[in-house]
């Protein structure tokens, strides 16, 4: 849409010729502030607005009033809900799953202020007329507001205020509240005040710089095709504030959220369903305000040790013959692996869906798979959420309503259908109906578990059939939080069968993080895809999530995207950036085996050499992120939030809490590198070097920079070994980082 001066249109959707019969409503200051059993009511008249650009009140319309209730939980956590529909707070939902340790703060007010049992002010309530000196009316006078200041943690130099922001009284760029009817109310706003150099991050999987002020997102999952552009796998619908809050927006409508963008005075939420439920969250750290996020919507699942070794994969492999050939070469040329991963030419027909093995191509699967365990390999699968029109299933998924229906007769929607394929996808497996749930568990899932297969790859899931209807919900309500159901059904099963708890999955909503892990999509094999993976896993791990992987080295070639051979730097730089991150896998449209690059296999194989050295620390790093609310791959300002460097810092990150990575990113083998404030040591040759900028680095090619800190204490597998299942945890060593240390030789 072609921007406007009027927020009408710009950030509240409305139609720009004011031909559809849309109503604003405005709120208007409280009208009664009442404790009831330990939550603070605020009523709140809302005012319609007249149907033109500039705002002014529709004086004719009577008021409306929603009441506003504000819900405290320690630790830090103040929750703002109000409601135009007839929603009602709940504490526990898909979403929602809060930890024993959120417990219902009682509020109790004096006067207009709010205060926690053990003194602090929560919230203030501001009724006080504004001061006015008059001398003219070129201008209406503003309209009334509500004045409303929130204290999570109860500090009071970070005030989260309602921000009625304006020009003048007619031009709008932000409402504290509000909300649009038609008929009924259908969608709703609420805005809060951001400073002038407060800065942004999270919101999911996002491509982008890490500090997001000035953008504006919509929530709403679809296929990203890529990592370089606006859509996103991963929508999260919260963010991190460098004024250490994290808001999140209890919802999984399609919404929209500007970060100081519409306005820089402003940060504005838009939610196509008009309930607003928001939970503002304090604290001192990232690290204190995400674990209390988690708290909220549930806490990573460790995966299984065997998951953090390396994953060899391309799209795809065609037969067991081609699987065991490629095994046993990396086990003869001595390449550690864990993981063989079949992607979409298992099946009779290469992504035609069945979830069972080609009879010709994989003549005896379950004996394949336990020659391939023998020698250390764990078979993952892909599939995805969709019922193929030619699929064996198809009648019985119809049948019993397994998978969306049209809505339509003459329906032929491919909603779910993929990029690379023109099969029909007849509808989207229904994971709102318990039955179609247990449908997929039992009979698709179930058995190929039972064979022996470790993993499934819950790919896709972002996009559903939108012209279809489901059994408990809409589908533009269902949309974003599809992701969810699909791989709770996965894990769960998953499970339950192998006793090993994992998807490999590529779209999120809130609540995905406790059923890890995501990947990040179909990256472009280029550094511009590498760049974009990495800033989209650093928004992600501000967003709840703490394992994430990526598509060594890239998903598709350019320009021809099945074709092109890649680059072998872009393969050795994105394998050194594939060892420290959570998980590692190499996957593509292209030949992904190492020897296929003789030139660079030898640096390649000494980096995955180094990857299974590193196991002990992995796991260790695991086990605390899975505990707290740190991720694995951790954006500097976790340890650093208040270096104002580093929230503009997105192609450095920290591995676990001890590593300092600096990825490079460019066929120039050079690069600036910041370090923090501190004493630095180079993991690979020790030399010592003081915090601050390094610029123009020279780093040759079998090399990355990878820093520790003095004094650190590294956790490290004494020997080279072919899988974890050689692995004896028993007989990790400690690497002290002391004055002595010399490096680690690759």
């Amino acid at each position: 849409m072609k921007q406007t001066n009027y927020h009408l249109f710009d950030f509240m959707d409305f139609d720009p010729a004011l031909q559809k019969k849309e109503a604003l409503w405005k709120a208007y200051a409280p009208s009664k502030i009442v404790e009831r059993e330990g939550d603070i009511v605020v009523t709140i008249p809302y005012q319609k607005q007249l149907h033109q650009e500039d705002m002014a009140a529709d004086t004719t319309a009577a008021q409306q009033s929603f009441d506003l209730i504000i819900r405290a939980y320690e630790p830090n956590i103040v929750r703002l809900f109000t409601t135009m529909t007839d929603d009602s707070m709940t504490e526990q939902d898909d979403m929602l799953q809060f930890s024993p340790d959120v417990k219902r703060l009682p509020l109790h007010l004096e006067g207009t202020d709010a205060f926690a049992p053990d003194g602090k002010r929560l919230v203030t309530i501001d009724l006080s007329e504004p001061v006015i000196d008059h001398w003219s009316d070129l201008q209406p006078a503003p309209q009334p507001a509500p004045f409303i200041t929130i204290y999570p943690d109860g500090d009071e130099s970070k005030p989260i205020a309602l921000s009625d922001d304006h020009f003048s009284p007619p031009r709008y760029d932000a409402l504290p509240l509000g909300f649009v009817t038609t008929t009924n109310p259908e969608r709703a706003t609420i805005s809060f005040r951001c400073e002038a150099d407060e800065c942004f991050c999270g919101t999911g999987e996002r491509f982008r710089k890490m500090d997001l002020s000035g953008q504006t997102f919509q929530l709403k999952n679809q296929d990203g095709q890529g990592v370089n552009n606006r859509r996103c796998y991963k929508n999260i619908p919260f963010y991190l504030s460098s004024r250490m809050y994290g808001c999140f927006y209890h919802t999984s409508d399609y919404c929209k959220l500007s970060l100081a963008d519409h306005s820089t005075r402003s940060v504005q939420f838009l939610c196509d369903h008009a309930t607003l439920d928001v939970f503002l969250i304090g604290g001192q750290t990232p690290a204190d305000i995400l674990q209390s996020y988690r708290m909220l919507t549930g806490f990573p699942q460790m995966p299984p040790i065997w998951s953090f070794g390396i994953w060899m994969s391309r799209m795809t492999y065609f037969s067991a013959d081609e699987v065991e050939d490629i095994c046993q070469r990396l086990r003869r040329e001595d390449y550690p692996c864990d993981v063989i991963h079949l992607d979409t030419g298992w099946f009779r027909t290469d992504w035609l869906c069945e979830w069972k093995f080609n009879p010709e191509r994989f003549p005896q699967p379950q004996a394949f798979i336990k020659r391939l365990a023998d020698q250390g390999f764990k078979v993952s699968l892909w599939q995805l959420p969709y019922v193929a029109a030619g699929a064996e299933q198809i009648d019985e998924a119809k049948a019993n309503k397994y998978i969306s229906m049209p809505t339509k007769e003459e329906d032929t929607s491919t909603g779910g259908a993929s990029n690379f394929s023109t099969l029909d996808y007849a509808g989207t497996i229904d994971f709102t109906y318990p039955k179609a749930t247990e449908w997929y568990k039992n009979q698709l899932l179930k058995p190929l578990l039972e064979m022996g297969v470790k993993c499934i790859k819950t790919d896709f899931g972002e996009n559903i059939h939108m012209d279809h209807q489901y059994h408990a919900m809409t589908p533009e309500r269902l949309n974003n939080i599809y992701a969810l159901l699909y791989q709770r059904a996965a894990y769960e099963v998953t499970k339950e069968v192998t006793g090993e708890g994992i998807v490999w999955a590529r779209s999120a909503w809130a609540g995905c993080q406790r059923y890890p892990l995501h990947w990040g999509g179909d990256s472009e094999s280029s550094w511009a895809g590498m760049a974009g993976s990495l800033k989209g896993g650093l928004h992600f791990g501000l967003s709840g999530f703490a394992f994430w992987s990526h598509d060594v080295p890239g998903f598709h070639s350019t320009p021809n995207f099945m074709n092109s051979p890649l680059d072998e730097q872009v393969y050795v730089r994105w394998t050194q950036f594939g060892v420290f991150t959570s998980h590692m896998r190499y996957h593509g449209s292209f030949k992904r085996e190492p020897w296929h690059y003789p030139t660079i296999a030898p640096i390649v194989k000494r980096w995955w050499k180094l990857r299974y050295r590193l196991m002990p620390y992995i796991v260790e790093q695991s086990e605390k992120a899975c505990q707290s609310g740190l991720p694995v791959v951790q954006a500097l300002i976790f340890h650093h939030p208040n270096d104002r460097q580093c929230w503009h810092i997105d192609d450095e990150y920290y591995f676990g809490n001890e590593f300092l990575v600096c990825p490079v990113m460019n066929s120039r083998n050079r690069r600036d590198i910041y370090l923090p404030e501190g004493q630095w040591v180079d993991f690979f040759t020790g030399e010592r070097y003081d915090g601050g900028w390094h610029y123009d680095v020279e780093v040759p090619l079998e090399r990355m920079p990878v820093y520790v800190r003095a004094g650190s204490l590294i956790k490290m597998y004494p020997d080279d070994v072919q899988s974890t299942d050689d692995m004896d945890f028993s007989k990790s060593v400690w690497w002290e980082i002391n004055k002595d240390y010399q490096g680690y030789k690759l």
